[in-house]
């Protein structure tokens, strides 16, 4: 991510007024604020972008990301897929009206291509990961040296996301974009569109729709399962890993319990962990295993974060000085973490000195 403005203002919550709450299928509706024209250049999102939604609940400050649906200059939009309690997607889908009122943070995320570049892009989406790559599918069609395949799987048809949308998009641009739906719990007249959009099935679509090689970016979003498998297979076929690029979903709605903090000072041997957000510097002193979000925030609570299961990206920093070693890491592609970058909430010290810069 550029450090440029919009990077120094990530993690900033401002109350947005809901404007639209369209219905997309029985479970799942997309939500789309109005941004006051002083925060405009806040909230100017790029595709595959993500807002993180903050709620108190039971006195507990509550938050999730959701990836945006809109194309850039449009206003932010997210989808959400209701899932049986769930704090966050059951309230948005089903209680949230417009004119509601909603803490939003500024846009996140580097799952974003470069729309001003020809290319032909495929995106492969499960379920509620057709979000973010109706965003990139959206935007990247506007060049009209672009071309896009996007293979979508869902159970029935009635669970697809965003049908209308993309069918809309289809129609405008038959030439340039392929979009193949496969089901699987509902029969396709034509059998390979048929089943779970598993490596064995992505390898039989490969083979008659894409050829691999000639692919200049491919884009994963859905279950861990379905990315893993699908990373092999290109890797498999040739696919160099700077042309993949994947986004991780939360299909249960529930992010891994986070690590509470400790207001006491730490024992033993401690790192000191300089935090450098909005050009402001903070040093803190960090025992062994504590994360370097979790220690940070007794001094720093505005450091961004949301899951802080390694997942969303959200609380992504770069190390310029020191070592730090990464628990899990589902959010951050191999060029990202060559470049220093890591996931805070994952980050555990290493060295005496180390410096954590959020506006890198």
């Amino acid at each position: 991510m550029a450090t440029d403005g919009k990077a120094r203002l990530r993690g900033r919550f401002h109350p947005l007024r809901v404007s639209r709450v369209d219905r997309l299928c029985d479970d799942a509706a997309a939500v789309t604020f109005h941004v006051p024209a002083d925060l405009a250049d806040e909230y100017a999102f790029r595709a595959g972008q993500s807002l993180t939604v903050r709620r108190r609940v039971d006195g507990r400050d509550e938050r999730r990301s959701y990836s945006v649906c809109a194309p850039e200059g449009a206003p932010p939009r997210i989808g959400v897929r209701a899932v049986p309690d769930g704090l966050f997607s059951t309230w948005l889908v089903r209680d949230v009206r417009p004119g509601d009122e909603l803490e939003v943070g500024t846009p996140t995320g580097a799952f974003t291509p470069d729309a001003d570049r020809p290319g032909h892009h495929v995106l492969v989406a499960a379920g509620s990961g057709i979000t973010p790559v109706l965003s990139i599918v959206a935007t990247v069609l506007a060049n009209p040296d672009a071309t896009v395949t996007l293979l979508y799987g869902n159970r029935r048809t009635d669970t697809v996301m965003f049908a209308d949308e993309l069918a809309d998009l289809k129609d405008r641009y038959a030439a340039r974009f392929q979009l193949v739906h496969v089901l699987s719990r509902e029969p396709r007249d034509v059998e390979l569109f048929t089943g779970r959009l598993d490596p064995a099935k992505l390898d039989a679509l490969l083979d008659v729709l894409v050829d691999a090689g000639r692919v200049d970016h491919w884009w994963l979003c859905g279950p861990y399962q379905m990315i893993t498998g699908a990373e092999d297979l290109l890797k498999r076929r040739g696919v160099p890993g700077e042309r993949i690029h994947h986004e991780l979903f939360y299909v249960d709605d529930v992010p891994p319990p986070p690590v509470h903090h400790e207001e006491a000072a730490p024992e033993g041997a401690t790192s000191e962990v300089t935090i450098v957000l909005d050009g402001k510097t903070t040093t803190v002193h960090l025992a062994a295993d504590t994360p370097v979000l979790d220690g940070a925030q007794r001094v720093r609570p505005d450091l961004p974060f949301s899951c802080k299961g390694g997942v969303c990206g959200t609380c992504r920093a770069k190390v310029t000085e020191g070592e730090v070693a990464m628990r899990r890491n589902f959010a951050l592609e191999g060029s990202e973490i060559d470049a220093g970058f890591v996931l805070t909430c994952q980050s555990l010290p290493r060295t005496e000195k180390i410096t954590v810069d959020y506006d890198a």
